[in-house]
């Protein structure tokens, strides 16, 4: 069956190669790269990533195709397949398939276009379905203690589209509607830990839920690009109403939030200082726990595993320096090299009355990130807690 597997990928990727490659008379260039990891929540990661760059006869990048095969500690062996295409104007299409060894999978597409229409409005809609079998609870409030961990399989649809409206060049209106399937907590690979349902069982949402949700956003944003910005500014506020179809809960719930993030580029932008604040509340009773807010994870409090502290209402603070240190040319296209010395800090709570500066957590920490500008970024977070640290890997900026 692995075998099987692994011989299909490689079919699919000379086939998609040979394609991108006819169509978009597009020059190839591929460097493959080791892939060695450990990840708080997890586990360890080796093997090999194959990236394979498509560029066009101007050298801009059109696609980006990145066959990875890598065995885990967790679940075994795990093929996974990325593709991301580039347009002008920042259009992107993202798509992924990932099939493991034991448990986990992960089918995904996501389309975004910010200037449809000839920049009057912008549009997004994505599918999703996973097994994430690596999951942790500790409960809910900001004083949960490590020794509290439990695990547990997330399996999960979503849906969702998005529409906005640009009042002029930095401002916009969008309304977004989301659906979201979790079926019931089921059995973690980490069986080292407790099944969380074993140990939270009146924990809200351990029955799954099927939510849909309705948001309305306000976004305000002078960066002078989207996914690779080296100055401006961005505010992002949102409503959001929430009904949970789930049998015997109170249905209906709502979310507020509100993001900041400042951007201040020396004379030469080769550091930039980047400032976040993010404030979140959610208002109902029987909101399952993995619809709250969390803290944890590749972009906030990084020294902790994802969803570290849960609880209805967040405060978030980071600041991180880019700081240049090499440009050189990769795969045929120009690339930048930069380290990120960051802090991040946060708490989760009840309410607002609950707030207490004993219970904000701190996590410093470091990152290194290679950007293919305007529409590549790929990086690596360690970031230190009292619980041990944790690394993180992405294909973007944390925000």
């Amino acid at each position: 069956m692995r075998s099987r597997a692994v011989r299909l990928l490689f079919v699919l990727i000379g086939a998609l190669c040979l394609m991108f490659s006819d169509q978009a008379q597009a020059e190839v260039k591929f460097f493959p790269i080791p892939a060695i990891s450990t990840s708080k929540n997890d586990g360890n990661d080796f093997g090999l990533i194959v990236p394979a760059l498509f560029t066009g006869p101007d050298g801009d990048l059109k696609y980006l195709l990145a066959p990875m095969l890598i065995h885990n500690s967790y679940v075994g062996a795990r093929g996974t397949l990325n593709l991301f295409r580039y347009e002008p104007g920042g259009k992107q299409l993202k798509a992924m398939a990932s099939w493991s060894e034991k448990i986990e999978h992960k089918f995904l597409f996501n389309y975004v276009d910010p200037g449809f229409s000839n920049g009057r409005y912008s549009i997004e809609f994505g599918a999703m379905n996973f097994k994430n079998a690596t999951m942790r609870f500790f409960g809910l409030g900001p004083t949960t203690q490590k020794g509290e961990q439990t695990n547990y399989t997330a399996s999960e649809t979503r849906l969702n589209w998005r529409f906005g409206v640009y009042a002029n060049e930095v401002t916009q209106i969008a309304v977004s509607q989301r659906l979201r399937i979790m079926q019931p907590i089921q059995q973690g690979a980490a069986t080292m830990f407790p099944f969380s349902r074993d140990v939270f069982p009146e924990a809200p949402g351990m029955d799954g839920a099927t939510i849909l949700g309705q948001r309305i956003t306000f976004h305000y944003d002078t960066r002078n690009n989207l996914v690779t910005p080296t100055d401006g500014m961005a505010i992002t506020a949102y409503a959001e109403l929430n009904y949970n179809f789930h049998r015997g809960v109170d249905p209906v719930y709502s979310r507020y939030g509100l993001e900041i993030k400042k951007m201040f580029a020396s004379e030469s932008k080769r550091a930039i200082l980047v400032i976040r604040g993010d404030l979140q509340a959610t208002l109902g009773s029987d909101v399952p726990f993995y619809e709250q807010s969390s803290l944890g994870g590749q972009n906030n409090l990084r020294g902790f595993g994802v969803d570290r502290y849960i609880d209805k209402q967040l405060i978030a603070f980071s600041i991180e320096e880019r700081i240049h240190i090499l440009r050189t040319r990769l795969a045929g296209v120009m690339a930048d090299f930069e380290i990120a010395p960051f802090i991040d800090t946060g708490q989760v709570f009840n309410s607002y009355k609950n707030v207490s500066f004993k219970d904000y957590r701190i996590t410093p920490g470091i990152g290194f990130r290679g950007i293919i500008r305007p529409n590549v970024v790929g990086r690596i977070d360690y970031g230190f807690s009292k619980e041990g640290g944790a690394i993180f890997a992405g294909l973007d900026f944390p925000y």
